[in-house]
């Protein structure tokens, strides 16, 4: 059958046809391969990041998951800082490299647009578009694309992938692509996440153990070192602990007390204890409570008690610390002190009526003494009238004394003159002859007697101090020449306790008494 024009037409229709199907579906094809090897490539990056815990290492894997995916090697990931205030680039590669820590603000260049709008931007010529970034380093860039990174209906951050070379773009079946895997993303970082708080809150707990431990530590040396009794009850009242002080006041040791009632309150204490273990349920706490306690020995003491209750986890009362301190000394002294103002409130008594009594008698001395001024007042007239007869009598005396001064004087050189002439030449053979040590030393005070007797010294000394006994005079004249205490008594034949009663005569007398001066030197100045 031979073939028309028109059949030749319907068959070049057809083939066309036939063309065009094969195009759209070699295009289909080409379409389900490329997303065959993008959802071979999540399932296998979802799986890569899935076993990835650290969060920085996590997201360099991220970056260049996406960038396998479209063929790139210029990326980037913001993170949202932790106010929201701005996002940080966390990571980069390619043309990225070099802005890792840079900052943009929501709506500033492509990751504060994505930020803002919670959706993906896609650029074909990033140099040209309004919402760049100033400056000449993006000038390179031409394709650019942003996905956000969102969890929880928040974004979180953005992936940016980027060309430099002109005729490269991003493809819609990209975009999806990446948006599926920014979800897989946001899954692995939020498990990052997960573990780095649970890491972090594993690592506060055992920080938070150590603490509690060094501060049991601390607590159960502070108890062990308390020098006041401590007991530590449960709820039973059985004791859960006694520190070393208890034992030693109260004479218990913790073998014997740990887990039992400790038996030591006397029966005539228990009704004001048994009123202060109920304040105390009621969550009251007990300060400085006196009462008394029994020690093994029997001996009852007087303790100030505190005591206050502690808690379990869940906040419900697990027991009390009670501390004790022993006040037995202070009672005693409180009680020695009430019976001292007892005794002090009568001896104030007393002495109210004995100053009664003396200013009954002051008084009477005051006008004893006013009627003495009276008579005072009339015996100085009565003086005033023998003053001028006793001063011509003065006169008249002054004469005879002068008188009398020129014959002691007169005497004194004959007494000299006798004693030089008829008495030193026999002690001089006296000393000359054999005598014994006594013999001798009485010679020799014989003649330093002789001499002083005819000194200035004895005449000064007499004068000035003619209230000296003769045995004084004899003690301070041996005193001058410089014998000792025992040195005099043997000479005088008198115990050196009677030598030293005469010689605070003497100082007495000569006004030394209260100085340190010393007698010998005073005596040898008289002499001057």
């Amino acid at each position: 059958m031979p073939v028309t024009p028109a059949d030749e037409i319907t068959q070049q229709r057809t083939m066309q046809e036939a063309e065009g199907d094969l195009a759209r579906l070699r295009g289909e094809i080409s379409v389900l391969r490329r997303q065959n090897e993008h959802l071979a490539a999540l399932h296998e990056t979802a799986l890569g990041l899935i076993d990835r815990l650290d969060k920085e290492e996590l997201l360099e894997a991220i970056l260049q998951r996406a960038a396998l995916l479209t063929d790139t090697a210029h990326g980037y990931i913001y993170l949202l800082e932790p106010d929201a205030s701005a996002m940080q680039m966390r990571v980069g590669m390619g043309f990225f490299k070099n802005q890792i820590g840079l900052r943009v603000c929501a709506g500033e260049g492509l990751g504060g647009k994505v930020w803002q709008s919670e959706t993906f931007l896609r650029i074909d010529d990033y140099r040209a578009w309004n919402g760049r970034l100033a400056g000449k380093t993006f000038d390179s860039l031409r394709s650019i694309v942003g996905i956000p990174l969102k969890y929880r209906g928040r974004v979180e951050g953005v992936i940016g992938l980027a060309h430099v070379e002109a005729g490269k773009g991003f493809r819609d079946e990209d975009v999806a692509a990446l948006e599926r895997f920014a979800g897989l993303a946001t899954i692995a970082l939020d498990k990052a996440k997960l573990y780095a708080d649970a890491r972090w809150e594993l690592a506060e707990r055992r920080r938070a153990e150590e603490i509690l431990r060094k501060s049991e530590e601390r607590y159960r040396l502070l108890l062990e070192s308390s020098p006041d009794p401590i007991v530590v009850y449960n709820l039973q009242g059985e004791a859960a602990y006694v520190n070393p002080a208890f034992e030693q006041v109260f004479g218990l040791h913790r073998e014997e007390l740990i887990g039992k009632n400790i038996d030591f309150v006397p029966e005539e204490s228990w009704p004001e204890t048994r009123q202060a273990i109920e304040s105390m349920l009621s969550g009251r706490k007990i300060q400085l409570f006196e009462t008394k306690r029994l020690t093994r020995d029997g001996r009852l003491l007087d303790v100030q008690l505190s005591s206050t209750l502690y808690y379990d986890e869940e906040g419900n009362p697990a027991g009390n610390i009670v501390t004790l301190r022993d006040i037995s000394a202070q009672k005693n002294a409180e009680r020695e002190l009430m019976m001292y103002h007892d005794q002090l409130g009568e001896l104030v008594a007393e002495r109210t009526a004995e100053l009664a009594k003396a200013n009954a008698q002051l008084a009477q001395e005051v006008e004893d003494r006013k009627r003495a001024e009276a008579e005072l007042r009339k015996r100085e007239k009565e003086l005033k009238a023998q003053s001028l007869h006793l001063e011509e009598v003065n006169t008249a005396l002054r004469v005879l004394l002068k008188q009398r001064e020129d014959d002691k004087k007169e005497l004194g050189d004959i007494v000299t003159s006798n004693v030089r002439e008829l008495i030193d030449p026999y002690l001089d053979r006296l000393k000359k002859g054999r005598l014994a040590t006594v013999q001798k030393t009485l010679v020799d005070i014989l003649e330093s007697n002789l001499n002083n007797i005819i000194s200035p010294f004895t005449i000064q000394l007499s004068a000035r101090l003619c209230n000296l006994t003769p045995t004084e005079i004899r003690v301070a004249n041996l005193v001058k020449e410089g014998k000792t205490n025992k040195e005099i008594a043997e000479l005088l034949l008198l115990s050196k306790n009677t030598i030293l009663f005469h010689r605070h005569n003497i100082r007495s007398k000569l006004g030394l008494r209260k100085t340190k001066k010393n007698l010998r030197s005073h005596l040898l100045s008289v002499e001057k």
